[in-house]
């Protein structure tokens, strides 16, 4: 059973002692994400290099313990991308929880935390598939992009278009607005802090899952094009216009593939 309490949903001040907490895990799991994203691209283009050297392929998700590395991989990039654009509810939660009681802040915020990790870990076991299933029909290059122009550029009109539609458009008001999603689906206790949280990443996912199929498009280890849709992702959510910011942002990407299509191979 929900249980609501929009005069509790207000911000509140948390303690010091807290806000140092929570917003240093937040920094320290996004900066360690990304860390490691930098690393793996490192070690991919030394792979690269002496794969062409050698002329040989490179296939980096081979056996059992090429797809674990693959899911490690999209799980911490899936971590360092939605870090910052989750930052946001986390501290709002946690102003709300300390109203009610605040030397459990930290606990409850590290579950809605888990909560919202889950769903994009759930979303990290579905996009480990799918990249080792293009890897078999040998249809991703040695970049991890998919080696067909054409391909690549149904992505991104697939993703354009999504923008558009009102689930998009659903799904990114909720992320939007923190405040009501608290107001709307408080539940008490550690096992409505991590409901919320999954909840709250249902949404995320519902938001940004066709702009994470783009990175097939661009390169999965494409720390730029990993960059640029972090940057967006934040934007739409966090920045003045959101909605305007995504459907721009989905006609750019039709643009760009209708471009691929036509010069595809």
């Amino acid at each position: 059973m929900i249980e609501r309490d929009a005069s509790n949903v207000h911000p509140q001040v948390v303690p010091r002692r807290d806000q140092i907490l929570i917003a240093t895990c937040i920094l320290l799991i996004c900066g360690f994400s990304w860390a490691y994203l930098v690393y793996l691209r490192g070690q991919e283009s030394s792979a690269l290099a002496s794969s062409t050297a050698m002329g040989m392929s490179m296939d980096s998700t081979g056996g059992v313990a090429g797809v674990l590395l693959t899911f490690a991989m999209w799980s911490v990039m899936m971590v360092g991308m939605m870090g910052p654009s989750a930052a946001p509810m986390l501290l709002l939660f946690a102003t709300s929880q300390a109203r009610r009681e605040a030397r459990r802040v930290p606990r409850l915020t590290l579950l809605f935390g888990v909560g919202y990790l889950t769903v994009w870990l759930g979303f990290s076991v579905g996009a480990t598939l799918v990249h080792w299933a293009l890897n078999q029909a040998m249809l991703l290059s040695p970049t991890m992009a998919v080696a067909s122009r054409r391909v690549a550029g149904a992505l991104f009109i697939g993703a354009g278009v999504y923008q558009l539609t009102p689930l998009k458009h659903g799904c990114l008001q909720h992320c939007q607005s923190p405040v009501a999603f608290l107001m709307s689906h408080w539940r008490e206790g550690p096992r409505g802090a991590f409901q919320m949280g999954l909840r709250h990443g249902v949404y995320c996912l519902g938001c940004c899952w066709a702009l994470m199929a783009v990175l097939f498009a661009v390169g999965v280890m494409n720390l730029a094009g990993v960059v640029i849709l972090t940057v967006f992702i934040l934007a739409e959510r966090v920045g003045r216009g959101g909605a305007i910011i995504s459907r721009v942002g989905g006609v750019a990407m039709i643009g760009v593939g209708v471009v691929l299509v036509a010069a595809g191979r």
